[in-house]
């Protein structure tokens, strides 16, 4: 199949690399000529602008869109919908929230486009191990694309799934974003109490590997886990600090929306905003309550 792939970072170029693999045609625009040429060395055919991109390929044609969530997508759709004809399909695989998806695709429509969100796991590992792919758009243009998921995915048949309307991709995903919070919290604070246990001198690294055979908390996280801790025992030179792309918040309001109890996601969400506070106005708060009522020594900076 031929397609065109917009935004190649690290895991649109992945991806894009691994169709080419697989047999298919991809044409790979993004705004940086860097970009553009490791590209180029990797069978994908670069495009200087969305425009070339577009026009480089057979109709009805197929876009997929790995650009970072938010009004960078409308941007794009504003400027790649004309370029379109009827029945192009337009596949937005990054982390957009579904609600927007759902907008995007009734605005598509309008035209006569058709709007497939895939929510895509996998990450820089992608391009050896396979994606994991949460499909949502109307069934037969995801029947028809098929052959891109199939080279995309572990292996044949597995990894990958129609979950259902426009929407309904991003909205897996992003419970699945939701889910991997919670995770990554429990092993962060295991591993911080076994760190804390000084006079057993645990390996840590050695503990992770013995927990990722046979055990049930084994995962590919605690496979990840592993491999850090091999390479850095004492994680010297790393921050305490954890960022968020959005999914976990999303998931949240999403719960509190559906009325549903999810206090394991929503604690982990707080604890990665608790960890960029290094002068948190509330701790000293506390500190100031208790000097207050109970005459309890304060720690001065």
């Amino acid at each position: 199949m031929d397609l065109a792939m917009v935004g190649l970072g690290r895991m649109g170029a992945n991806m894009a690399e691994r169709l080419v693999r697989g047999g298919h045609r991809v044409v790979g625009h993004d705004p940086g000529e860097e970009a553009l040429t490791r590209a180029a060395g990797k069978g994908i055919e670069p495009a200087a602008s969305l425009a070339a991109a577009v026009e480089a390929l057979p109709t009805p044609r197929i876009v997929w869109l790995m650009i970072p969530a938010g009004a960078l997508v409308d941007t794009l759709l504003d400027e790649l919908q004309p370029l379109l004809s009827a029945d192009d399909i337009v596949i937005d695989g990054g982390n957009s929230l579904y609600k927007d998806t759902v907008a995007r695709a009734e605005r598509l429509r309008e035209h006569d486009l058709h709007y497939v969100d895939v929510g895509t796991s996998g990450g820089v590992w992608g391009l050896a191990e396979g994606y994991s792919m949460m499909v949502g758009g109307e069934t037969a243009v995801v029947d028809s694309l098929a052959p891109l998921f199939e080279t995309l995915a572990p292996a044949a048949g597995k990894g990958w799934g129609h979950v259902g309307p426009s929407g309904a991709g991003h909205f897996s995903k992003m419970i699945h974003n939701g889910i991997e919070y919670g995770m990554m919290q429990s092993y962060a604070e295991g591993f911080a109490i076994l760190q804390k246990k000084t006079e057993f001198d645990l390996d840590l690294h050695q503990v992770a590997e013995i927990w990722r055979h046979g055990s049930v908390v084994r995962s590919w996280l605690l496979d990840l886990t592993a491999n850090a801790l091999d390479k850095n025992p004492a994680l010297a030179g790393i921050a305490p600090y954890v960022s968020d792309s959005g999914e976990g918040r999303w998931t949240v309001a999403e719960a509190v929306e559906l009325d549903v109890s999810a206090p394991v996601i929503t604690l982990s969400l707080l604890e990665r905003l608790r960890s960029r506070e290094s002068d948190a106005f509330g701790d000293k708060l506390l500190a100031a309550m208790r000097n207050e009522f109970g005459g309890h020594a304060i720690k001065s900076d």
